[in-house]
């Protein structure tokens, strides 16, 4: 399948990314249903919301955080304090079932991505993703970054909780192993992100810094009503932005209270149309719904008194006033010195007939 993250990023077009991350497993338990079962049914509800790329998180607790490991989240929404017990609730998906998801994904015309957290989810993945994403939590892990690089396909890197220094290592790293698009996201590593700390002034920074890559944004703050973070996020520069994804945002837990669900994810993507639709393509030239305005408010060259026939004329002649239909005054230094070409009455409009060049 071809990777509508990467056309659209070429094509200067906007990329949404659901992030689902683990929550199908609360999803499934609230609904009575099977794991795969909700978490087919969030890549659904993302497709229908037009959401153009699902992402999923692959791990194993075991490799990914020591048994003492301790909370960085609010503990109010998710009350675990230990990563090693959180994650362990969430990693019983393996090669097998996501496969089935990336199938399921191609079917319905979503992109499929996961995040990988080990070596053996990034071998395997390998044959399922048309894109890497790696965590921010893994920016100062070399030796990973190395190994995805090596992949040779295109990356998201977020850079939560990093420094120049940190970022400058890890593209390096990427650009030592492949010549392959790289894609950098702020991000905020604070769950949720309050609004005074989202830095979204940071997605200029990265833009000046970094000129090769596209930026995006790894957005973790509350959604909004009228998506104002997303907005100023995209209107600063970031081009592609993930963010986490449910189907009910009450649910404690895990990711679901900083993250959309399918009306905010419409919701945002209308937002970035009419954000499209205010900021026109850019070019310096008149509209064609200027044209009417241009013509009357802009003014021309006018008789400041009568002008006979054969007279030579000054510029004592001459004022300028509107409609702009005639002669422009920016052309005042080619009419005086010319000869008027007929009897020209006070406050006429000056036309081309009117004047004898080179007399």
């Amino acid at each position: 399948m071809e990777s509508t993250i990467m056309k659209r990023l070429a094509a200067g077009q906007f990329v949404l990314i659901a992030e689902i991350g683990v929550n199908y497993y609360d999803i499934a338990k609230v609904r009575g249903i099977s794991n795969m079962e909700a978490a087919k049914l969030m890549v659904s509800a993302a497709a229908s919301a037009g959401i153009h790329a699902v992402k999923f998180q692959t791990y194993k607790a075991g490799t990914l955080a020591a048994k003492d490991s301790p909370y960085y989240w609010d503990i109010n929404e998710e009350p675990t304090r230990s990563q090693y017990e959180l994650f362990s609730k969430f990693d019983s998906f393996g090669k097998d079932e996501y496969t089935e998801l990336c199938r399921y994904c191609e079917d319905i015309g979503i992109e499929f991505l996961s995040t990988a957290f080990d070596i053996e989810s990034a071998d395997y993945l390998d044959a399922l993703m048309n894109v890497y994403k790696i965590s921010s939590s893994d920016l100062s892990n070399i030796p990973f970054i190395e190994y995805q690089a090596s992949k040779n396909k295109p990356i998201l890197l977020s850079v939560g909780a990093s420094d120049e220094e940190e970022i400058d290592n890890a593209v390096a790293a990427i650009r030592r192993c492949t010549d392959a698009k790289i894609t950098l996201l702020h991000c905020v590593l604070e769950y949720p992100t309050p609004l005074e700390d989202a830095n979204l002034l940071k997605i200029k920074s990265l833009a000046a810094r970094y000129p090769d890559v596209y930026i995006g944004y790894s957005d973790h703050t509350k959604p909004t009503a009228d998506c104002d973070v997303i907005k100023t996020a995209y209107n600063l520069g970031a081009q592609l932005v993930e963010k986490h994804f449910t189907l009910d945002k009450t649910l404690k837990g895990n990711d679901h209270y900083h993250a959309m669900d399918p009306d905010d994810a419409a919701a945002i993507l209308a937002a970035v149309d009419r954000m499209d639709m205010i900021r026109g393509s850019g070019e310096l030239k008149c509209l064609d719904t200027e044209g009417a305005a241009r013509a009357n408010a802009r003014r021309s060259l006018v008789a400041a008194v009568p002008i006979p026939k054969g007279t030579v004329i000054t510029a004592e002649m001459l004022t300028f006033k509107r409609p702009g239909t005639g002669i422009s005054p920016g052309r005042m230094g080619e009419i005086v010195g010319a000869a008027a070409a007929t009897d020209i009455e006070e406050d006429a409009i000056l036309q081309e007939n009117m004047i004898i060049y080179g007399s």
